[in-house]
């Protein structure tokens, strides 16, 4: 099924839209400024950028949440590979504390946790 021309037109607006507010970093006045000087009415952009902003929303919360997992499992992970080693070295041996898995894990965690506020 083809889109029919209106819904190339509207894609193309969103496109346009969504190009300025994320990789020309337009706010969302300006963005709506803009598509009005394009042509569009008022409330059309609104709603454009209206939804812009909720999607973008969406997606740096998931991407928070994403961060917030992968950092727990790599602190979690080095703990407990640290402690296996630990473990395994309890007479006398030598282990490997893998503290670079612990950091990197931790710091992704407080980057998606601080994130998503």
């Amino acid at each position: 099924m083809d889109p029919t021309e209106e819904e190339k037109a509207v894609n193309q607006i969103y496109e346009y839209a969504a190009n300025l507010m994320v990789n020309e970093n337009k706010n969302a006045l300006e963005t709506k400024n803009e598509l009005i000087n394009q042509g569009l009415d008022e409330e059309s952009a609104s709603i454009v950028v209206n939804n812009l902003q909720q999607q973008i929303k969406s997606v740096k919360k998931q991407n928070a949440r994403n961060d917030m997992l992968y950092g727990a499992l790599w602190a979690i992970g080095g703990l407990v590979v640290t402690g296996a080693t630990y473990a395994a070295a309890a007479d006398g041996g030598t282990y490997v504390a893998f503290y670079g898995a612990v950091l990197y894990g931790g710091y992704r965690f407080l980057k998606g946790l601080f994130s998503a506020f």
